[in-house]
């Protein structure tokens, strides 16, 4: 397991400094390139390295089209990982990388053999990539399972594991914490994960629509909701929330509210970020292989346009529960 020091060894910055960033710390004036840095350190250190890449003899170019911003991505750390793993493969494999953008056409990305779409698209951006006629897939979406591969995560699975978990735990009182999706232009899509979460709560007629709070996904809106849902009269007593940098406000708000994590409250997180083992309690959480959905998505491609399949494939990458000290039994 990588340590602090390793990580900071990987940045070239100091402990403290990659301590601070990856607890979210506001106070701490650092460049945006500099916690860039630390971020891709850590997911790095986190992958399993079972022998030297081999690079192949053939090399050839592939576009890489993201949908979100640079601050998007250091906030919530799920699309640097997978980021990381893609051009980690690529790089591996002799590939050259080239980033499109909504500015390109079909003429100025002739030489590619390919791209990879990470993010939440709107539709013109679909048309605008089916019109570069190229073989492309899509990670963390299926837009069009007639013209695009995808890579995807079971959502529907993994939440209910966690709801699984805390039910089993006795818990009936559990809140949720999420966000919505929005793309480059500001378009917004409801989160999968409050989806699920409502539909199973209902079906088991425990479900609390006061309990049901959505913000963004950082650690400043974790920290203001979980603050207004503790002053209600009534108070859940555990919490799924849509992604770890949640939980880091969360942890916040709990702390300044004298509020124990697990006895007063357990915490569910989704993504298991680096830092989610470095929290106190060290967080329980749903870990999604970014690096597994990375190097799918490579895969695919590659194998896509090596034998020009026509039939359009869609993989699900399923998740695992990470037990660690956030959630506790039920107080009788």
């Amino acid at each position: 397991m990588a340590t602090i020091k390793d990580i900071a060894d990987l940045a070239q910055v100091s402990m403290a400094t990659v301590s601070r960033v990856l607890n979210y710390d506001e106070t701490l004036n650092v460049a945006p390139e500099t916690r860039k840095r630390i971020f891709e350190a850590a997911e790095e250190l986190n992958y399993v390295i079972t022998s030297k890449n081999k690079k192949t003899k053939k090399k050839g170019i592939v576009g890489l089209y993201y949908s979100y911003s640079l601050e998007e991505e250091l906030v919530d750390t799920y699309y640097l990982s997978i980021r990381v793993a893609l051009e980690k493969k690529l790089k591996g494999m002799g590939m050259e990388i080239l980033n499109v953008t909504n500015d390109d056409t079909k003429k100025n990305l002739s030489k590619l053999d390919g791209i990879i779409c990470l993010g939440t698209f709107k539709k013109a951006d679909i048309e605008l990539i089916k019109s570069f006629d190229k073989p492309s897939v899509f990670v963390d979406a299926n837009p069009d399972e007639n013209c695009f591969d995808a890579v995807v995560i079971d959502f529907n699975s993994a939440t209910k594991n966690a709801l699984n978990y805390l039910v089993d735990l006795g818990h009936q009182k559990i809140g949720f914490i999420g966000g919505v999706e929005t793309d480059m232009y500001g378009n917004r899509f409801k989160d999968l994960r409050q989806d699920v979460f409502e539909s199973y709560l209902k079906e088991k007629g425990i479900f609390n629509e006061d309990f049901v709070k959505i913000g963004g996904y950082n650690p400043k809106e974790g920290y203001q909701i979980l603050k207004e849902m503790l002053s209600q009269d009534e108070k859940p007593t555990a919490l799924f929330v849509a992604n770890d940098s949640i939980a880091v406000g969360c942890y916040k708000a709990a702390y300044e509210l004298g509020v124990n994590i697990p006895d007063d409250l357990s915490i569910v997180g989704f993504n298991d970020v680096s830092s989610a083992q470095y929290m106190m309690p060290p967080l329980t959480t749903v870990k999604l292989y970014t690096e597994i959905m990375g190097e799918s998505a490579v895969d695919l491609l590659l194998e896509r346009i090596a034998t020009k399949r026509e039939i359009c494939k869609k993989l699900t990458i399923h998740t695992k529960l990470i037990l660690r000290g956030s959630a506790a039994k039920v107080k009788k």
